[in-house]
């Protein structure tokens, strides 16, 4: 299995998912939780109704998570997931016949202590498309970027609320797949209510990209997601999905059901 043109896969993605629907959705979840044969289960379950899979790899300093995703990737540490077994779990993915473009969202020192470029080449070999890298800024993921290129892979970056104009343009210089807006300012985590600018802030990146714009933090409801819908390319959904699998006793059906339900609510009347 090879992912070398995983970012066009990711484009063609987002771009199919527009023609039927306001945005692509694109789930998160983390790799081992609540163990790895559940994990990769509640992952397949999920994916002919995801039109992308974020999927976590555990690192024990999560510094951009809040509580939900930080307990998951610490149960998944625990229960021995490393940064080599998340690659073959793509690569595991992939032998079911699952080809829903998939982004590692993962921090910088496992990558960097893997090496960056026999990750990159062991990701596209199991069918990786992209990496989504929280704590690595474009001015220090150059190194990184270029293997990724190499191999027709996406490396996604963010554009928070706090971002300035001088930022958003330097973003959008260097994005590629996507741009990530982070709807919040602070860590993942299910809320109640969203940023009242977060139209206004995509549409800020809009004018300086031509790349889709993702938006993600925060989305926790049907109702939430199809608003976001209206003016973003792509929703993200991680907390809320990992609350719905633990309150439930079939966390793989809870699962599905739950991103079906976002599905519904992004579909076009």
């Amino acid at each position: 299995m090879t992912s070398d043109h995983g970012e066009q896969k990711i484009r063609q993605a987002i771009a199919g998912a527009l023609e039927h629907k306001i945005a692509a959705l694109m789930p998160y979840y983390t790799i081992g939780y609540p163990d790895l044969e559940k994990s990769l289960k509640i992952i397949a379950s999920i994916a002919d109704e995801s039109d992308l899979l974020e999927l976590g790899v555990p690192f024990s300093d999560p510094i951009a998570d809040g509580l939900t995703i930080q307990r998951s990737t610490q149960r998944a540490l625990e229960n021995g997931v490393t940064t080599a077994i998340c690659l073959q779990s793509v690569r595991a993915l992939r032998d079911q016949g699952i080809d829903t473009p998939v982004l590692l969202m993962g921090y910088y020192n496992p990558i960097l202590a893997y090496g960056e470029t026999e990750f990159v080449n062991d990701a596209a070999d199991a069918g990786v498309d992209g990496f989504i890298v929280p704590d690595l800024p474009p001015e220090e993921s150059q190194t990184l970027k270029t293997v990724a290129a190499e191999r027709g892979l996406s490396l996604i970056y963010f554009v928070a609320p706090t971002s300035n104009q001088h930022r958003v343009e330097l973003i959008a210089k260097e994005a590629t797949g996507f741009i990530y807006m982070v709807s919040v300012t602070g860590v993942t985590g299910a809320r109640q209510d969203l940023n009242v600018d977060l139209a206004q802030l995509v549409a800020q990146v809009r004018a300086r990209s031509s790349l889709p714009v993702a938006v993600g933090f925060g989305i926790s409801t049907p109702a939430q997601a199809a608003e976001v819908g209206r003016y973003a390319d792509g929703i993200i959904v991680g907390s809320a999905l990992i609350d719905a699998v633990d309150r439930a006793g079939d966390k793989t059906a809870a699962a599905a059901e739950f991103v079906r339900a976002l599905n519904d609510g992004l579909a076009r009347e």
